[in-house]
């Protein structure tokens, strides 16, 4: 489930499609192991709960599964976790398969150089150690030195570095800290030269994303409140835009605008155009982004003039709300300085993101345009009639663009696969970068002014490298490559399923070139399909493992993704969410009838929305597989809405509040699809007790739901000390997949 939007593409997301973790030492001795296993899972209780919404009788007997802090609910969470855990715990290869493991995942790797001033900024991880650090180097060629250490500030390793973001010199960087995993975070400032935090602290920065003035002494953020008697559910819609001089305390930040009191309304802000000018962006829902500019200013400056007007809103049903989601005023909200903003681009419903050089904004947009083009708009005239078209529509997917080294770079999807573009700020074609595909990038790092741009690229049969790109000539160079061993017999392959509907959709298949189609190789088939998010074959440790093991991993392109553009995305959300479903149910029957698999050797895998995915597939086609891993999932869609991030994910799934899009949900709401009786496939259900984004209460529920309905196992596994991303530690994410590979060897392995 993504976080939140971030301007157009950049959508902070995490896919849970091999993540979640647990701790090492968690799994009961061995004789507690064989009393649990002869006691059976626990016994959950069952309470007459009926609501009637909209007419429509809806059981809900594990409602008491639904608070965190209940002691009831801790010791059944806690007992369903240690079955599941001497469940998974016996295999007598298991020390072997967690040597494999950890040879594809305690590896060096590193993130994507930032460029500030002279400095190189990026996290580094050493084999053999828990976390990342992040590190600094003078130039590329200087020496690296640590800035920041995870173990230096909680020696326990609960503590996670989020963002990290240089100020324009490279003196100084804002970042963010985390615990356990949360979302939750607090913003920190640390002085490079001397290696140490200024006394600036800022809670509240779950959406924090700092953007610095060009004195490098202030920066623009997003701020929640982190008051406790706001419900989570609600802060969102008390959001806030601020400005925070250093050495001030953020009590006293400016705000710039907000908040919008819409919980499915994100803002954010960027310094841009070499610190001239603060872009606004507002973002309703997954779909639509309004942007707004203003002169910069440092904190000293005051504005001579108040402005009266905010800036223009959007129509009135993009602010829609329900009435149970109405909180009391939040009392330290004050007055937003919120008259200097003027429109960019607003009421178009479209998504947009803009780059500014020179005065001159270029804007990324699907305005008109579903695949997405880049339009240049005059500041002084932002009416469409105005517009000048730079680059149009192609009939590729224009994933991203941006202003960098007075050029625009250009990130395409091919069939879900990624190309890189350069073009003059005119529009002329320049040169295409070459890459071998198909082929993933990610982690671009821009700068306006810079040649050099950085990014990582990779393939599911090929490991990570990070290269450097000169955009003056297009030339493309290995930064640093990530050892990791990979079996050169894998092949990649993309192929393309017929969905119900006849809509094609292209799917990923990785596997050795040895594989015989004769039904017999365990598969596993993941996915995501929501928010406009595109699954590019993109490296995965694990799906390495497999297929060289000899199994199949698959990754179909589902509609609601954003692999094709808008329209895409459209034919997966709210009334159209079952195309989702079928898209992947489609993908199953494919692996089948080409003779990869068979029911018994087939497994599906999910995690946030994709758990809703495969929740959704496994009740409506439980015939289908021979296994189900859901990670951190949504399940309950009657009641999503009220708990952890719900709220912001209406625009996307459609509210239960509303009659007509009740009965969406009620369609396919994978808990109340479970039927006694019916032969559901076996169940390795992940949980994660400081998920601040996805309740953990989906998972409960539906574990006792699955348990009372069917004989198959229905294990519920609980992350401790971790968050909606699992476990920032290494030997955790470790000892996830290898009960995951457990599960899975068991239910759908050879023998």
């Amino acid at each position: 489930m993504p976080l939140r939007p971030v301007w157009r593409s950049s959508i902070a997301l995490l896919l849970l499609v091999h993540s979640t973790a647990c701790h090492e030492t968690a799994a009961p001795p061995l004789d507690r192991c064989a009393q649990l296993l002869r006691d059976g899972p626990p016994s959950t209780r069952r309470d007459d709960v009926v609501d009637v919404v909209h007419g429509v009788r809806v059981p809900d007997p594990y409602r008491w599964l639904e608070p965190d802090d209940d002691p009831a609910v801790v010791a059944w969470a806690d007992a369903q976790d240690a079955y599941a855990r001497a469940t998974l715990a016996t295999p007598p290869d298991r020390a072997a398969l967690r040597e494999a493991l950890r040879a594809k995942l305690d590896v060096d790797a590193l993130s994507v150089p930032i460029v500030r001033g002279q400095r190189l900024f990026y996290a580094r991880q050493t084999a053999g150690t828990e976390q990342p650090v992040w590190v600094v180097r003078d130039g590329e060629q200087g020496p690296e030195r640590v800035l920041l250490d995870p173990r230096v500030l909680d020696p326990q390793g609960r503590t996670s570095i989020g963002r990290v973001v240089p100020s324009p010199d490279g003196l100084r960087v804002a970042y963010t800290r985390s615990r356990d995993g949360e979302d939750a975070a607090t913003l920190y400032v640390r002085d490079v030269d001397t290696g140490r935090d200024r006394p600036d602290r800022i809670p509240g920065a779950r959406y924090a994303t700092p953007s610095w003035n060009a004195d490098g002494r202030s920066f623009l953020y997003t701020a929640l409140p982190d008051d406790p008697s706001i419900p989570p559910p609600e802060r969102s819609r008390h959001a806030t835009v601020r400005l925070h001089a250093l050495g001030t305390p953020a009590a006293d930040d400016r705000i710039l605008y907000g908040p919008l009191d819409d919980t499915a309304t994100f803002v954010g802000a960027r310094v841009v155009d070499q610190g001239r000018t603060w872009v606004l962006a507002v973002q309703h829902g997954w779909s639509a982004t309004d942007l707004y500019l203003r002169p910069a200013e440092s904190p000293a400056e005051r504005p001579a003039e108040r402005h009266a007007e905010r800036p223009a809103e959007r129509p009135a049903e993009r602010h829609a709300t329900h009435p149970h989601e109405r909180p009391a005023t939040y009392p330290h909200e004050r007055p937003a300085d919120s008259g200097l903003w003027r429109p960019l681009m607003v009421g178009h419903d479209a998504l947009a993101s803009v780059d500014v050089i020179d005065g001159r904004a270029f804007v990324h947009t699907n305005a008109g345009a579903p695949r997405f083009r880049v339009i240049e708009i005059d500041p002084a005239r932002p009416d469409p009639s105005h517009w000048r078209q730079v680059v149009p529509q192609q009939p590729d997917l224009l994933e991203s663009a941006h202003v960098a080294g007075g050029r625009l770079l250009l990130q395409y999807l091919h069939r879900a696969s990624s190309t890189l573009e350069i073009r003059a700020l005119s529009g002329r074609r320049v040169t295409e970068i070459p890459l071998r595909g198909p082929a993933s990038v990610d982690g671009l790092s821009v700068h306006p002014r810079h040649d050099a741009v950085y990014l990582r690229h990779s393939a599911m049969d090929r490991a990570p490298q990070v290269a450097r790109v000169s955009m003056a000539t297009g030339a493309l160079s290995t930064w640093e490559t990530i050892d990791v061993p990979v079996d050169p017999h894998l092949v990649l392959r993309q192929v393309d399923v017929r969905s119900r509907d006849g809509t094609p959709v292209s799917m990923f298949v990785l596997h050795r070139d040895d594989l015989r189609r004769d039904g017999n190789a365990p598969t596993l088939l993941t996915g995501y399909g929501g928010f406009g998010i595109s699954l590019r074959p993109g490296f995965s440790a694990i799906a390495a493992l497999w297929a060289e093991r000899g199994g199949v991993w698959a990754v179909p392109n589902l509609r609601g993704g954003g692999e094709y553009g808008e329209s895409w995305h459209e034919a997966g959300r709210r009334a159209h969410k079952q195309n989702t479903f079928d898209d992947f149910i489609a993908a199953a029957q494919y692996l089948k009838a080409q003779g990869y698999t068979r029911r018994q050797r087939l497994a599906i895998r999910g995690g946030s929305n994709g758990g809703l995915l495969v929740g959704a597939v496994s009740t409506q086609r439980p015939d289908l597989f021979g296994a189900v891993v859901c990670a951190v999932p949504l399940l309950d869609m009657i009641r999503f809405h009220r708990f952890g991030s719900g709220p912001t994910w209406v625009d996307e799934y459609g509210s239960p509040d509303d009659p007509e899009q009740f009965r969406w949900l009620w369609a396919y709401s994978p808990l109340h699809r479970i039927r006694e009786g019916h032969d559901y496939p076996p169940l390795l259900m992940l949980s994660a007790d400081h998920d601040d984004r996805v309740h953990p209460m989906h998972a409960r529920k539906y574990v006792a739901a699955m348990q009372h309905a069917s004989s198959a196992p229905a294990l519920l596994r609980v992350e401790r000390g971790a968050g909606h991303g699992g476990s920032p530690r290494l030997g955790d994410r470790l000892e996830a997949e290898l009960d995951v590979l457990t599960f899975l060897l068991r239910h759908v392995g050879p023998g």
